[in-house]
């Protein structure tokens, strides 16, 4: 059986137009722009405005377009789609098949994937194995999250709520023919025993009857909102981050000065920065726009990988490294020959 490597040929990624800044949370909760770029590095992010239309699905839609066309392939030559995100517009069906019915894809397979923060490396892991066993030729990825409508906007939920940002990042992997190039490797793991450390665990079927929650009505159930104990997080992110990029560099023989990128999850500017001090990294070698966007989730990883391209920070031949990290507790890595 032949086998190929894969490759990405095709960027994109859209945010909504409205930009909510770390004043603009100040007025609706107990906090300030000190505080939150003090412990996330945040300036900003982009939340999608009410009756606008706008939801995880459209937002993966805009992107994906972008990517297409930059791949130079016709919507029609998508074989596959991968939807990460943990923001559905729907319980279920999951948005892979509104993106298929959105760009009126001929009837290709959807798959969504619930891996949250590491959703984008996941995606990328399952649509590299698929072409490089020649099942697939072209796979479209998204990674998308709408966030700002389920989150806590009170001092009560300040902790999670300053932190998380609405977009969508997508790309388009096709053959590639040298065996030198491309993704050469994905590595992935979990560790469950540290599930509820953050996690959202209402509406879930193990929960109770939504007869009962429904009766109930009660304005003080903050299961409905992500919860996330900070520290706890953050310590393992920084362990488990190390990790999976020392694993993806030495299974291919390299090591930490042969990053051209590193592009990690933005989950927290200090955790990628404890990781570039770590790895002895310059900040031409770290891309992170956290900054502007906060945390994005399974989208975060895409729209900061576009943004580095379309800077011309990704070059023909670099080494580029993506790290993730987050709910689950999930984690992986992956390593490509640009």
């Amino acid at each position: 059986m032949n086998t190929w490597n894969s490759r990405i040929a095709g960027l994109g990624y859209y945010v909504p137009e409205n930009v909510v800044t770390n004043n603009d949370l100040s007025k609706v909760m107990d906090t300030n722009d000190e505080w939150i770029q003090e412990r996330t590095g945040i300036k900003e992010r982009r939340h999608v405005v009410e009756g606008s239309g706008e939801t995880t699905t459209t937002m993966g839609v805009e992107a994906a377009k972008i990517a297409i066309e930059r791949a130079g392939v016709a919507k029609e030559d998508i074989d596959f789609i991968i939807f990460a995100t943990l923001s559905p517009d729907y319980y279920f069906p999951g948005p892979g098949v509104l993106v298929q019915r959105e760009l009126g894809l001929k009837t290709v397979g959807a798959l969504d994937v619930r891996n949250q923060c590491s959703g984008f490396v996941y995606a990328l892991s399952v649509a590299d194995q698929f072409i490089k066993t020649g099942m697939y030729k072209n796979v479209l990825v998204i990674g998308s999250e709408l966030h700002s409508t389920g989150l806590d906007m009170s001092t009560r939920g300040r902790g999670v709520s300053v932190i998380f940002g609405d977009g969508a990042g997508a790309a388009v992997l096709t053959r590639e023919e040298d065996a030198t190039k491309g993704i050469l490797s994905t590595h992935l793991h979990s560790e469950g025993e540290h599930a509820e450390e953050l996690s959202l665990t209402a509406p879930g079927m193990g929960k109770r009857w939504v007869t009962d929650i429904i009766a109930d009505n009660d304005p003080d159930d903050t299961s409905y909102y992500p919860y996330m104990n900070g520290q706890f997080v953050f310590k393992n992110a920084v362990v488990r981050f190390s990790e999976v990029i020392d694993e993806g560099l030495k299974a291919n023989n390299l090591e930490a000065s042969d990053i051209d990128l590193l592009v990690p999850h933005q989950a927290n500017l200090r955790i990628s920065q404890f990781i570039q001090h770590k790895f002895k990294l310059s900040d031409d070698q770290v891309f992170n726009n956290i900054m502007k966007y906060g945390n994005t989730t399974a989208a975060s990883i895409p729209i900061a990988l576009t943004e580095a391209w379309e800077q011309g920070k990704v070059k023909e031949g670099d080494i580029v490294v993506l790290a993730a990290f987050g709910s689950g507790f999930t984690w992986g890595s992956v390593i490509m020959k640009w």
